[in-house]
């Protein structure tokens, strides 16, 4: 049975991606969210699954952020991650910001699950952490 929720790794595609990220080598985990994020931020956010894996990768570099939310769930990378790039933050933003496009296939799934403003406001939390935190 497939999991399927607001949650940013409450779906099998997004906790398929927490098991990626436990996989990689301590160096390459940044790299693994640059790949989903750069992935998403340079299209039109049009592939829902791609859209999963970026909402996962924003959320776990929000959560080094200050104000930032820890991934708690069981459904994410089981280890921690270490210190993550700040170049990150941008890109996350504007994968988030071409997820939430009108007509982006996530906003229009979640529009017709009558979820999109409840998906809305955890995608909106994450990007404000995202655009408040300190450059380095």
């Amino acid at each position: 049975m497939g999991a399927w929720d607001i949650g940013h790794f409450d779906n099998d595609t997004a906790a398929d991606f927490g098991g990626r990220v436990d996989d990689a080598d301590a160096e390459k985990k940044a790299d693994v969210l640059r790949e989903v994020l750069a992935a998403v931020a340079g299209t039109g956010g049009e592939d829902y699954a791609d859209g999963e894996e970026a909402v996962a990768a924003a959320a776990l570099v929000a959560a080094q952020c200050p104000g930032g939310e820890p991934v708690t769930t069981a459904y994410g990378p089981k280890e921690p991650l270490p210190p993550l790039p700040a170049d990150l933050r941008p890109l996350a933003v504007r994968a988030l910001d071409r997820l939430t496009a009108p007509n982006a296939e996530p906003l229009d799934l979640w529009a017709d699950a009558g979820e999109d403003q409840a998906w809305l406001a955890g995608i909106t939390a994450l990007r404000a952490v995202l655009v408040a935190a300190p450059g380095e």
